[in-house]
């Protein structure tokens, strides 16, 4: 599938220049029967992003108007300075679920440098796509984004022609197979990293921290990033979905079940999902399962730091704060501790704003912040790139929604990385941890298999 018009033109620094400096963005949508998404993705060229939620909304696009790119501290910063020159005066005739929106994400350390699995990511990236179809319930639309009404518009009527008549859906068909695994971390590294940071909790420096392993994957032949998305939804339909692949160089994927953050004008939405355990083989096994995660000392106090540190987190952007009631959400082979948590923002704030306050949470980093991120600089043996990150979009109104990027691979033809984590406390043990983490790799694992 060729390229849309309207590449953008990126400068040394990877700010966009098309969007910024020649002109306002130009959005013009219209609606198209429904077509398959996976097969558009498939054979798309260039950048592509897929984003889709448990309520319905499915977003593919392809092609990049605009380019916004930064790295270092002040990389949340630099990209919402950006976004703001990019979607300066920007024209949109369609409705607002067809509005054009920025897609991407951020690399867990502020530190990051692109290299294997994760070549092409850099510290944060996010893309304007040139084409986008959006779908809900409602029906499926079209949107071309230029610099131009004429491009934006001749670029919309292409797009609809080829599209038009195409499959509604796809098989998704079954995996590649599995010809291999391999951890990074061997047993003996991960007992050695977990005792380390159980004398730094001992010690007084952290309360909690968590550590993560990544998983090599060799398959049997090339992987259908789309059509194993595809799987997820049916065995997840509670999760996100995400795919982001930059170039032509690994598809970023995953099937979170935690919301970083929404926002729609002043209201936010976040949750904190802390502590599981595996899926009963009966409905009475399953609910035993289920009220030893709640009654669980070790479980309610890891999740209460999550709790708290989010709170406090938003304290600073919001004038009100809801916590709800505890509870567990369940999936297909785990179920998790979870809080939904809504806030009303004081003043007008970009989604970014609430990202950056959010990034990380206890769940993916831990407590006291500083202190957690070194101890995993220290004692993992794989860079976590966009993993455990914040992926998801944002519009030019600065509303948006994102995930925490776990669940998560990084596609290359025929291998894949898997991450997993887990959240270590004082009554910790090695050999349960390692176990544990195992059951965070299977949704995407059993995916891939034929």
């Amino acid at each position: 599938m060729d390229r849309p018009s309207g590449q953008g033109r990126v400068d040394a620094s990877g700010r966009a220049t098309t969007a910024v400096a020649d002109g306002r963005l130009v959005s013009r949508s219209r609606p198209i029967g429904d077509v398959s998404f996976g097969t558009i993705l498939e054979h798309a060229q260039g950048t592509r992003a897929q984003w889709a939620t448990a309520d319905g909304l499915e977003l593919v696009g392809w092609g990049e108007t605009a380019r916004l790119t930064a790295s270092g501290p002040d990389r949340f910063d630099e990209i919402r300075a950006q976004a703001t020159a990019a979607f300066d005066g920007v024209d949109h005739d369609g409705p607002a679920v067809a509005r054009p929106r920025a897609f991407g994400g951020f690399a867990f350390h502020d530190g990051h440098e692109p290299r294997d699995p994760w070549t092409s990511f850099a510290a944060a990236t996010f893309v304007v796509p040139s084409v986008v179809l959006a779908r809900t319930d409602e029906g499926t639309w079209l949107t071309t984004v230029d610099t131009s009404d004429d491009d934006a518009t001749a670029a919309l009527e292409s797009w609809h022609d080829r599209l038009s008549g195409g499959p509604a859906m796809r098989s998704s068909g079954t995996g590649p197979g599995i010809d291999d695994t391999r951890r990074t971390t061997t047993r003996e590294q991960w007992t050695e990293g977990v005792e380390t940071a159980l004398e730094r909790i001992a010690d007084g420096v952290l309360e909690k921290v968590v550590l993560a392993q990544a998983l090599e994957v060799d398959l049997e032949g090339p992987l259908d990033v789309p059509a194993c998305l595809e799987r997820l939804r049916r065995q997840y339909p509670n999760c996100y979905r995400f795919l982001f692949r930059d170039g032509e160089s690994g598809t970023f994927f995953g099937a979170p079940p935690e919301r970083l953050v929404g926002k729609s004008g002043a209201d936010v939405r976040t949750e904190a999902l802390a502590g599981s355990a595996p899926r009963g083989d009966s409905r009475e096994a399953d609910e035993e399962l289920a009220d030893r995660l709640l009654d669980s000392e070790k479980i309610r106090r890891e999740h209460g730091i999550v709790v708290d540190t989010i709170r406090s987190q938003l304290e600073a952007l919001a004038a009100d704060i809801e916590v709800e009631k505890r509870r567990v959400k369940r999936l297909a082979t785990i179920q998790h501790c979870w809080t939904p948590i809504e806030a009303t923002l004081e003043s007008d704030h970009h989604v970014l704003d609430v990202v950056e306050a959010l990034h990380p949470t206890p769940a993916v980093g831990g407590i006291p912040p500083e202190a957690a991120w070194e101890t995993i600089r220290d004692v993992e043996t794989f860079d976590r790139g966009w993993y455990a990150a914040p992926i998801g979009w944002f519009d030019a109104a600065g509303d948006g929604e994102f995930a925490v990027g776990i669940r998560s691979g990084v596609a290359h033809e025929d291998t894949v990385t898997l991450f997993a984590g887990n959240g270590i406390v004082a009554d910790s043990d090695p050999d349960d941890e390692w176990d544990e983490v195992v059951l965070k790799y299977r949704p995407i694992l059993d995916e891939l298999r034929e």
